[in-house]
């Protein structure tokens, strides 16, 4: 951990920062003009699927949804091709960024569920095909920046000794760093889900996404000095893009809330049920021996409503448990289910230096 951070804290990781920036500046424009754009959701989430079935990396996820919007607004494009362009995009992102044993292979491909499911086989000749034209597209350049590229390097101070939580001093500072960590992650998956977040620059949605973490965390200074000076965004810069992934975070505490609702009241109908064809003889005192019902507190996984996006992403956030209880693993992975989400809605939200919204508790 400590030689982590002093490479964050080096001149190479300052150095590649800055190339970065620079190159962000020259990224394609993105015009949303794609006649398929309302499909958008549905491939991104299939890209999240095969993503999380290879573990690659965020940033082999978050390039191949990329090259897919910028494909998207330059062709015109079947939904059935998109399928194939999907598929390569991620191909090409994970030869681009992860080590060459952990690029899907075609067989491995092919034998998925959800491929299946698609009525899909790949063949090595089409998948060829569509690489090639994928790079002509780009002109064989997929050094593009995406916020997953920059959101290492504002964590690394994301988290300080003399933050305050609640305008508590901080005890457990490695386990508020791993929450951060998580919802910081959360809020990257969430920007992903709506090509709204494309008018953004990537390293202005990185540090978003720090800013809103801070938020649901009660952490303040809500963006202190030490993150402006490395990120060069201000409060006010911010707020447009944190309000967004904010509303989205509301969303899904909603939903949870109300999944963990309906399971419960299931769990009772079904506990009543059981009582009521029992004897109707028992005593009181036979009835209060017998073993209590015990109500699961885990929210159901469903398939992605129109409305809602997956809950594998809520559960690197909403669902984390208090600072004192030992962390927890890796997040489910995505279903397969799959269904086209319309854009998160364009309301009005306060973002003031204390963020109402409950956030896990922990001990200062």
């Amino acid at each position: 951990m400590e030689l982590e951070d002093q490479w964050w804290k080096g001149q190479l990781a300052a150095d590649i920062y800055q190339a970065l920036r620079y190159k962000e500046l020259k990224l394609p424009s993105f015009k949303g003009q794609s006649p398929q754009l309302n499909f958008r959701r549905y491939f991104a989430d299939l890209i999240a699927i095969v993503s999380n079935r290879f573990q690659l990396c965020p940033a082999a996820r978050h390039l191949a949804v990329y090259l897919l919007d910028l494909f998207m607004d330059r062709y015109d494009v079947t939904v059935q091709q998109l399928h194939m362009v999907s598929l390569s995009c991620l191909l090409l992102a994970s030869k681009f960024e992860e080590r060459e044993d952990r690029v899907p292979k075609l067989e491995t491909l092919n034998s998925l569920g959800c491929m299946s499911s698609m009525n899909l086989v790949l063949t090595k000749q089409s998948l060829l095909h569509m690489e090639l034209l994928l790079l002509e597209t780009f002109q064989w350049n997929l050094y593009l920046p995406t916020a997953a590229h920059f959101i290492e390097y504002y964590l690394s101070i994301a988290v300080h000794e003399g933050d305050l939580h609640d305008s508590w001093p901080l005890t457990w500072l490695e386990k508020t760093k791993h929450y951060m960590a998580k919802y910081a992650d959360y809020f990257l998956e969430v920007s992903l889900q709506d090509h709204v977040f494309l008018c953004f620059a990537p390293s202005l949605v990185a540090a978003a996404c720090v800013a809103a973490s801070r938020l649901v965390l009660h952490l303040s200074p809500t963006w202190p000095p030490r993150l402006q000076r490395l990120t060069g965004y201000t409060w006010d810069s911010l707020v447009s893009c944190a309000e967004k992934l904010l509303i989205a975070h509301d969303s899904d505490v909603k939903e949870a809330n109300k999944q963990k609702c309906q399971q419960q009241q299931q769990q009772q109908q079904q506990g009543q049920a059981v009582y009521h064809n029992s004897s109707q003889s028992a005593s009181v005192a036979q009835y209060l021996h017998r073993p209590s019902i015990q109500y699961s507190q885990q929210a159901p996984q469903q398939g992605l409503a129109p409305n809602h996006r997956p809950t594998s992403y809520l559960s690197n956030s909403t669902s984390l448990p208090a600072l004192n209880a030992p962390p927890q693993g890796n997040a489910p992975a995505m279903t397969s289910s799959l269904d086209p989400k319309s854009n998160i809605p364009s309301r009005v939200y306060q973002v003031s230096m204390h963020y109402s919204c409950p956030a896990p508790c922990f001990d200062r």
